[in-house]
C-alpha cells in the first residue's frame, strides 16, 4: 500500500491554496504543483500511421462510473504520465517520468449508438465572422489540425489538442507524420498586397495558412487506456510547431472545481464540421465533474474536439482579468444512467499533475512550472 499512500500524499501536496478571505471577483486560486521530470528515453519502432482519424470519442462510462473507479497507485500514475514523442521524420521515442513534490523552501514558490448531433435543445453556438473578431484574442488562439480537429495556441510554438486527434489508442492516425496546423487569415483580393481594402458589409472571406508540426507528445495514459476507462482522462496532446506562429496565445492553468468557475460556466471555440470554414464559439454550464473530467452540455459537433476549454478570472498577483485554458474538449458521450439515456459532452481537466507535464513539455524547465 506504500504506492497508494505516496499517491495520496502527492495529490494532497498539489492541493489548491484558496484566498484567506472572500473576494467579490471570481479569482484564480494558487496551486502547489508537483514536478514531473524525464527519467529515461527509449527509441521505438517507427509507427505505421494506419489508424483512421476520429473526430470524437464515444464512451458509455459516465460520471458515476468514473467516480467509482479505484484510485490509481503512484506507479500507475507515473506510467500514465510517461509519454511518446513523435517527430516529423517519423521517428518515435518513449519517455518514462518521475514525479516529485518540492517543499516551498525548495523553489520559493462504446455503448448504444445514437445520433452524433451533440446539440441540446436550441443550438446555442455562435459562428464568428470577420477578421476583426477572428484575428483578435481570444478567438485567434483557435487553430485547425490537418486531421480535422481543433487546437489552441498555448505558447509561441505550441498547440494543445486532444490525443485522439493524433492517436486512436493503438496506433497513430493517417496524416499524423505530416501533421499541419492551420491559422485563419483574410483571403486577399485580386491585385491587393495585404492592405485592408474591404468596404463591404459582407463577412470577409478567410483562408487557412498552414505550419508543419515538428514533434508531438501523447501521454501513455491515452495510449495504454481506452475511452471506457482510464484513457478518457488522458485525452490530450501537445504539438510543437516548426516555427513560431507570432500570435497571442492563451496560458494553461489548473482547473478549479466547478463551483469556483464564474457562473459555473466554461467557454470554447472550435471548427465544428457542420459549419465548414467557420470558427464556432459557445459557452455553457458544467453539469458534473470528476477529478479528471468535466461533464457539460455545450452544443458541439465533431471537429471541435481538441478545443481549449477556458474561463476568465481575476489574477490577484497581476491585478487584472486573465483567461486560461483549464481543459481540452474531448467529445460526445452517451451514458446509460439507470436505464435512462443521458448525453454529455466531455472535457479533460488540467489537473496539477497534467499542468506540470504540459508545462514541462512547453518550457523544458520545471522551475517555470511551479504555480498553476
Amino acid at each position: 500500500m506504500a504506492g497508494l499512500s505516496a499517491l495520496i500524499l502527492l495529490l494532497c501536496a498539489a492541493k489548491e491554496v484558496m484566498p484567506s478571505s472572500s473576494h467579490w471577483k471570481p479569482t484564480w486560486p494558487s496551486y502547489r504543483v508537483p514536478v514531473i521530470l524525464p527519467q529515461s528515453t527509449l527509441n521505438l519502432d517507427k509507427p505505421q500511421f494506419d489508424a483512421e482519424a476520429r473526430l470524437e470519442v464515444v464512451s458509455p462510462c459516465g460520471p458515476a462510473c468514473h467516480k467509482s473507479s479505484p484510485l490509481p497507485t503512484y506507479e500507475e500514475v507515473k506510467n500514465y504520465l510517461s509519454y511518446e514523442t513523435l517527430y516529423a521524420n517519423g521517428s518515435l521515442t518513449e519517455t518514462e517520468v518521475g514525479i516529485y513534490i518540492l517543499s516551498n523552501s525548495g523553489d520559493g514558490s462504446q455503448g448504444k449508438s445514437r445520433t452524433k448531433r451533440q446539440i441540446y435543445g436550441y443550438d446555442s453556438r455562435f459562428s464568428i465572422f470577420g477578421k476583426d473578431f477572428l484575428l483578435n484574442y481570444p478567438f485567434s488562439t483557435s487553430v485547425k489540425l490537418s486531421t480535422g480537429c481543433t487546437g489552441t495556441l498555448v505558447a509561441e510554438k505550441h498547440v494543445l489538442t486532444a490525443a485522439h486527434c493524433i492517436h486512436d489508442g493503438k496506433s497513430y492516425v493517417k496524416g499524423a507524420q505530416k501533421l499541419r496546423v492551420g491559422f485563419l487569415k483574410p483571403k486577399l483580393k485580386d491585385g491587393s498586397k495585404g492592405a485592408n481594402i474591404t468596404n463591404s458589409a459582407m463577412p470577409e472571406k478567410m483562408k487557412f495558412q498552414w505550419i508543419r508540426v515538428k514533434r508531438t507528445h501523447v501521454p501513455k495514459g491515452w495510449i495504454k487506456g481506452n475511452a471506457n476507462d482510464i484513457g478518457m482522462d488522458y485525452d490530450y496532446a501537445l504539438l510543437e510547431l516548426k516555427k513560431p506562429h507570432k500570435r497571442k496565445f492563451m496560458k494553461i492553468g489548473v482547473s478549479p472545481p466547478a463551483r469556483h468557475l464564474p457562473g459555473g460556466r466554461i467557454h470554447f471555440s472550435g471548427y465544428d464540421n457542420d459549419r465548414p470554414g467557420n470558427l464556432v464559439y459557445r459557452f455553457c454550464d458544467v453539469k458534473d465533474e470528476t477529478y479528471d473530467l468535466l461533464y457539460q452540455q455545450c452544443d458541439a459537433q465533431p471537429g471541435a474536439s481538441g478545443s481549449g476549454v477556458y474561463v476568465r478570472m481575476w489574477k490577484r498577483q497581476n491585478h487584472k482579468w486573465e483567461r486560461k485554458i483549464i481543459g481540452i474538449f474531448s467529445g460526445h458521450q452517451w451514458v446509460d444512467m439507470n436505464g435512462t439515456p443521458q448525453d454529455f459532452n466531455v472535457a479533460v481537466r488540467i489537473t496539477p499533475l497534467k499542468y506540470a507535464q504540459i508545462c514541462y513539455w512547453i518550457k523544458g524547465n520545471y522551475l517555470d512550472c511551479r504555480e498553476g
